[in-house]
Order: C-alpha cells, then sequence, then structure tokens
C-alpha cells in the first residue's frame, strides 16, 4: 500500500509526490496515514507560488474521510485567496467517493477524457 509523501522535484529521493510549478502529483491511498505530508506540501504549494493548484489524483486508489476533509479544506483556503483547487483525472473509485458524498458539486474536478473509439 503507497501513500502520499513529499518530494521536491531537486531532491534524489524516490518519493510518491512530486511537486512542480502549482501541480501536486499523489499516489497510493489519501488516508488518515499520509494527510499530513499530503497538507504540508498542499500549504507550502499555496504559500509559495500564485494561481491555481492543481492536485494530480490519477494515481491515487482511495480517499477516505480525512482525505476528502483536507481537500475540502484547501478548497477553502484557496477560495479564500482568490484562487481555485483543480483536482486532475481521479480514477473511478475516487470520482465515486466524491460522487457520493456529493463533492464533485462543490470542487473542481477535471476528469480523464475516454478514448475517442474508431
Amino acid at each position: 500500500m503507497l501513500a502520499p509523501t513529499h518530494s521536491r522535484p531537486d531532491d534524489d529521493t524516490d518519493d510518491n509526490t512530486l511537486h512542480q510549478d502549482n501541480v501536486v502529483h499523489l499516489t497510493g491511498i489519501l488516508d488518515v496515514r499520509s494527510v499530513g505530508d499530503v497538507r504540508q506540501t498542499l500549504n507550502d504549494l499555496i504559500d509559495s507560488s500564485d494561481g491555481d493548484v492543481i492536485v494530480d489524483l490519477e494515481e491515487v486508489d482511495a480517499v477516505d474521510a480525512t482525505g476528502l476533509g483536507l481537500l475540502v479544506a484547501t478548497h477553502r483556503r484557496t477560495q479564500l485567496l482568490g484562487r481555485q483547487l483543480v483536482l486532475w483525472h481521479p480514477m473511478p473509485s475516487v470520482v465515486r467517493i466524491l460522487a457520493v458524498t456529493r463533492l464533485h458539486r462543490v470542487l473542481n474536478v477535471e476528469r480523464t477524457p475516454l478514448p475517442i473509439s474508431a
């Protein structure tokens, strides 16, 4: 089980989170064990950058209630600063959680486009 961890692009580590510009890439499960590191990463990004904050959820398998709380808190913080939190390409399991909790109506979710079949 992988959990999102913090990593800078200039680090020579093999961590699961990478933040470049305004994008934070997460992998694994966003849960109570990983929220602390991800919260710190997002807060650092918000404090050190301008514009929208993008969280790439393409490799996140699941999100628990603590992870959802972090996403909502980050959304509120960015809104207060006149910015936006964007959730990029969540997996179907994460989309399902956002839909069941109706957070897809509050959070800006950009889903992966469906492939065009010939």
